[in-house]
């Protein structure tokens, strides 16, 4: 059986997902690996976890990049610079100093076209991966997609959800607590385990799920 991965929440700790995939999953290109958004800001590498993405992705690697909040306030800024002051209060400044720009503008087309291009959730199975959650509330939630990047729920009400295990980062959790949630077959798995609140106790770890076997692989972020 192939391997299906979820991976969530990197925000430019690129050393401990490069040791992720290369030695710890040692991912191969018979594998799948979904990644949940927030790829860049706060930490001080996201130039080279996007760059990282883009080289598996030439190589034939079968990877889904799903948008998190982070990517859609940089594309909304590059669109609308009325909007920049929410992505830099989101640590905004750390990915434009990480790609040694002075100006949103100057992002090549390559990296705008990589953020506007991605999906906001995936269906495999009895399994919805998305950055954050849905709005529950939606007749449609598949159609609103804010609530995918912005609102997370510990427990979904509406009928779509009924048989389906949803997977999802945004909000950091300790790692303690994902186990649990794993172990208890929750309907709701968040896998999020602040890779880059390294200094701050229970986080500090980046860590992927195996779907088909649900084993949850991590790495600490030492690499400060």
């Amino acid at each position: 059986m192939n391997r299906l991965f979820a991976l969530s929440d990197i925000h430019g700790c690129f050393d401990a997902f490069y040791e992720m995939i290369i030695n710890t999953l040692k991912l191969e290109k018979s594998d799948k690996l979904i990644l949940l958004g927030d790829y860049i800001d706060r930490g001080d590498k996201s130039k080279e976890v996007i760059d990282f993405i883009m080289d598996l992705q030439k190589k034939g690697f079968d990877l889904v990049t799903l948008a998190g909040n982070h990517e859609v306030m940089l594309v909304d800024s590059y669109l609308n610079n009325e909007l920049l002051p929410l992505w830099y209060m989101n640590s905004g400044a750390t990915t434009l100093l990480s790609f040694n720009l002075g100006d949103i503008a100057e992002f090549e087309k390559r990296y705008i076209d990589f953020f506007k291009n991605m999906k906001f959730y995936e269906i495999i199975g009895n399994f919805i991966f998305v950055h954050a959650g849905f709005n529950d509330f939606a007749i449609d939630p598949f159609s609103d997609t804010h609530g995918m990047v912005w609102e997370c729920r510990k427990v979904y009400n509406n009928p779509v959800f009924d048989d389906k295990v949803i997977i999802h980062g945004h909000r950091p959790k300790k790692l303690d607590h994902v186990k649990r949630m794993i172990a208890e077959k929750s309907k709701v798995i968040p896998i999020d385990t602040g890779c880059v609140y390294e200094k701050e106790a229970g986080y500090g770890n980046l860590s992927a799920l195996e779907i088909n076997t649900m084993k949850l692989w991590t790495v600490e972020n030492i690499y400060y």
